[in-house]
């Protein structure tokens, strides 16, 4: 479960243990979406003085990617630590991106954990990949895989 009604957490702190899938209606279109069974979320949120909740966490996920220099499959690992500020509609300051406002659900008040897990994975996963850091590449001239072997370019050359 990634939302809490405030009057929870004001009666203490609440563990956070759940995870985003990857098909879940927060994701854009455009968006990279985790691999498998999606983002696993743990943490802490507690209260932090009138009308204001913090999140305290991790998070971690994959996703496949190509390697930028062979094109071969990577599945790349994601993980961070987070720590993001939730305040209601008085103590928001929109000029502060570090604190997030609360949501209002059916029973009032709540802390949404999903748009921000989907923002800090957005942030946090690499534009580019690679297999591994010793990864040779594609030979310039025929294409071929280098991590393979010497291609028949490199043999020709040779002679």
């Amino acid at each position: 479960m990634l939302s809490f009604p405030t009057q929870t957490i004001s009666a203490g702190a609440v563990q956070v243990d759940g995870t985003l899938d990857p098909e879940d209606k927060v994701w854009l279109e455009s968006d990279v979406r985790p691999a498998g069974t999606g983002i696993k979320v743990s943490g802490r949120l507690s209260e932090a003085g009138p009308g204001r909740f913090y999140f305290s966490g991790t998070f971690a996920g994959s996703l496949p990617q190509e390697c930028r220099r062979c094109l071969g499959d990577v599945l790349t690992a994601v993980t961070a630590d987070t720590h993001v500020l939730f305040a209601d509609g008085e103590h928001v300051d929109d000029d502060d991106p570090d604190v997030l406002p609360l949501s209002r659900g059916r029973t009032g008040s709540e802390i949404d954990l999903r748009p921000m897990v989907r923002q800090e994975w957005l942030l946090e996963v690499p534009a580019l990949a690679l297999c591994r850091p010793e990864c040779k590449g594609l030979c310039l001239t025929c294409g071929a895989n280098l991590n393979q072997g010497p291609c028949t370019c490199a043999r020709k050359s040779d002679e």
